[in-house]
């Protein structure tokens, strides 16, 4: 019996030593939260155009395939030559599309084919640096036979100097706006916990055209370069005490 009695008391202490080394959890009082201010300052910077792309073609459309193309390319050559002599540089002149297609004709009444001409487009992206000679190119390219004329882009070439202006400029007005709202609450700024910023860089301004133009539509049209706005966002968070 006393035997019996001393065994059962080794299994209990055993059993209290095994949970004795378990895991434990410490539960630790909560921070309290951080007081924080989020502000979005804004800098917007105003940019002139100093760079143009515009796309210049030769549409032709002949009987036969051969003479349509034999027209196309004097024709074009002459547009590139014009294009040359207004002040482009070889570099900045880039045949972009060259096609060659049958264009069937059709009686409206009968809708039975008629005949096949054939069309030929050969189109140039030319980049343009010095925008004063941007009329006086079309001009002399209209002149000299393009008679497809689709877009011009107006850009500026080198945005980073305008990219870091408007970012100190969005940067003080959030400080500006922080500032206020602080004093306006009450409480003081302190440090800076997160920034983060985006930039809006507007697309090229785009003056669309279109095709089949002669000497007299292209000087009726008023090339104007306008201006781009570039805009930044900034978040900055504060805390505040």
């Amino acid at each position: 019996m006393k035997r019996t009695t001393f065994i059962m008391t080794i299994f209990a202490l055993s059993a209290i030593a095994l949970s004795a080394c378990g895991p434990a959890t410490i539960v630790a009082n909560p921070l309290p939260p951080q007081r924080t201010l989020v502000v979005t300052g804004t800098g917007m910077v105003d940019m002139t155009p100093n760079i143009a792309y515009i796309n210049i073609g030769v549409h032709t459309e002949k009987p036969t395939a051969a003479d349509a193309v034999a027209e196309n390319n004097t024709q074009t050559q002459q547009v590139i030559n014009a294009i040359k002599a207004a002040g482009v540089d070889v570099k900045d002149i880039q045949t972009s599309n060259f096609s060659i297609y049958p264009n069937n004709q059709y009686n409206p009444q009968t809708n039975q084919k008629t005949g096949t001409t054939y069309v030929v487009d050969n189109t140039v992206n030319v980049t343009v640096r010095k925008l004063d000679q941007l009329g006086g190119m079309l001009d002399a390219a209209v002149n000299s036979g393009a008679n497809s004329v689709n877009s011009i882009q107006f850009d500026v070439q080198d945005k980073s100097q305008y990219l870091q202006q408007a970012r100190a400029q969005a940067v003080k007005d959030a400080q500006t706006q922080a500032q206020q709202l602080a004093g306006d609450s009450g409480v003081t700024l302190g440090a800076i916990q997160t920034l983060s910023f985006a930039n809006n860089i507007p697309m090229p301004v785009m003056e669309t055209f279109g095709k089949g133009g002669g000497p007299a539509a292209a000087a009726s049209v008023p090339i104007q370069s306008g201006q781009m706005t570039l805009t930044v966002t900034v978040n900055i968070t504060y805390e505040i005490k």
